[in-house]
């Protein structure tokens, strides 16, 4: 068999889809959207209670048994507040904003599988599949519509007219480019290895391992892409309210507030079932109990699983939020343009790399020997290119070469010094030498008196500490 027929042996088999009667749609399709909003309400919930006991807090515990039903009740008290629309806005803009912002959160969860493709439940007589539908570019459609989510944020920030608004938009634009690249990277892996883009396929790949094991690293940088992506802390930086008042949705108020709100959860709660699609097992029991049961990945039981599954990515998230402070923003852009893409392409080579060596049946030992030979080049080659760079500067440092001038005005507006600048010295405060004790200030000529003294005849010297000590012998 050869690479390219066993790559296509692994197709998943989308047969199943497509053909469920148009009533059962509709009832899947509601059924996800309930799904979606229960879990919403339980997450805000879960976060307030979780972050309160990790600060000895008691959190909501009036609203329901317990305080469970505190969302819920926040949710209708925002409904019921009074719409307020700034003069500044564009009004359609300004409407469709958060409009845009939740509906394809709800679109990408039409490709997450709830049990497996091969082993239908019935539903009212009717055999199907546990997932509304899957795409053979499953994990592409999701990107498509995160990204497509990301102009409700934009939108939000420009149409309000507002200059803090404004900068929360163009954050979350350059949140999205920067994490969306990463993430991709990260699902390349899984390409490779599980040779199908759709959903279920993926999970199927997983039969035998997940790959959180075979694929760690590109688990990891999923880890962080998603929480950049979510715009959860502590990478909340469009809505940061340190400097940004309320970030992009500063200027709304009610139902479109709480639109927003929905719309980072929904997301929040997509890119964690998409972990647990992709790196988790999906649908699948975990190992203990999937040896010693051979049912229960079938039925109805899978459902059970990766809820379990969802709530554990979920609890990382407030475990975040309730852990670690906010970052600043540029240390933000660098993790992702500086650390996570350039770990993620070197990683992808590495995974093409074996995945190549395996499907042309090489030996474990072959593909250990071409993977540790190609890791000893890239060090030489790192290690050569340093040692170069390093004496270009020191060379540069021996020949004395003048720092550039630099000009904190440029152009009429403060600007901080590029490196190998530096600022100028402030007029108002002149570089001193050490001082002695008990030196006298320097007096201008003339300006003495009969007896010596400043000011034509004044007792008190200049020197501070000259004064204070004759005023306590005094």
């Amino acid at each position: 068999m050869t690479s390219a027929d066993a790559v296509l042996a692994q197709e998943a088999d989308l047969s199943m889809f497509g053909t469920d009667p148009f009533w059962l749609i509709l009832l899947k399709a509601v059924c996800v959207f309930a799904f979606l909003m229960g879990t919403v309400l339980i997450s805000i919930v879960m976060e307030r209670k979780v972050v309160a006991w990790m600060q000895l807090r008691i959190g909501p515990n009036r609203h329901g048994p317990w305080g469970m039903l505190q969302s819920l009740a926040d949710g209708i008290k925002l409904m019921l507040k009074e719409d307020i629309v700034v003069k500044a806005a564009d009004k359609p803009v300004y409407i469709l904003a958060p409009i845009l912002a939740v509906i394809p959160a709800f679109m990408a969860f039409a490709v997450i599988p709830f049990g497996p493709a091969d082993d239908p439940v019935t539903i009212f007589g009717t055999e199907t599949v546990l997932q509304l539908t899957d795409l053979p570019v499953a994990l592409l459609y999701v990107l498509a519509t995160s990204a497509i989510a990301a102009y409700g944020t934009v939108l939000a920030g420009w149409s309000s007219g507002s200059t803090y608004p404004l900068l929360g938009g163009v954050r979350a634009t350059a949140q999205i480019i920067s994490y969306e690249v990463a993430m991709g990277l990260s699902f390349a892996a899984v390409f490779l290895y599980s040779g199908t883009m759709s959903t279920s396929g993926i999970v199927g790949a997983q039969a035998d391992r997940w790959f959180v094991v075979i694929l760690p690293v590109s688990f990891l940088i999923y880890l962080v892409s998603m929480v950049g992506e979510a715009h959860r802390a502590p990478f909340d930086m469009p809505e940061s309210e340190g400097d940004l008042v309320g970030g992009f949705n500063t200027e709304y108020s009610s139902i479109k507030f709480a639109m927003f709100m929905l719309a980072e959860y929904i997301h929040m709660v997509t890119v964690s079932a998409l972990m647990v699609t992709i790196f988790l097992g999906g649908w699948r029991a975990p190992a203990p109990i999937s040896t010693w049961w051979e049912g229960a990945n079938s039925g109805w039981w899978p459902i059970l699983w990766f809820v379990v599954k969802l709530l554990g990515v979920l609890f990382v998230f407030v475990w975040l939020r309730g852990t670690l402070p906010r970052v600043r923003y540029d240390q933000f852009m660098a993790l992702g343009w500086k650390v996570l893409i350039p770990v993620a392409l070197v990683w992808l080579m590495l995974v093409a790399t074996v995945r190549a060596l395996q499907l042309e049946g090489r030996t474990l030992g072959d593909i250990i020997f071409w993977v540790l030979g190609g890791m000893v080049v890239l060090l030489i080659v790192s290690f050569l290119v340093d040692l170069t760079r390093d004496r270009a500067e020191r060379g540069r440092e021996e020949e004395g070469a003048e720092e550039a001038e630099f000009d904190p005005m440029a152009g009429g507006y403060p600007v901080p010094p590029l490196p190998g600048q530096s600022l100028p010295p402030v007029p108002r405060r002149p570089a001193r030498g050490p001082r002695t004790e008990r030196e006298p200030a320097s007096v201008p000529a003339g300006t003495e008196g009969s007896d010596g003294s400043a000011d034509g005849g004044t007792d008190g010297p200049t020197d501070d500490t000259t004064s204070r000590k004759e005023g306590n012998d005094a």
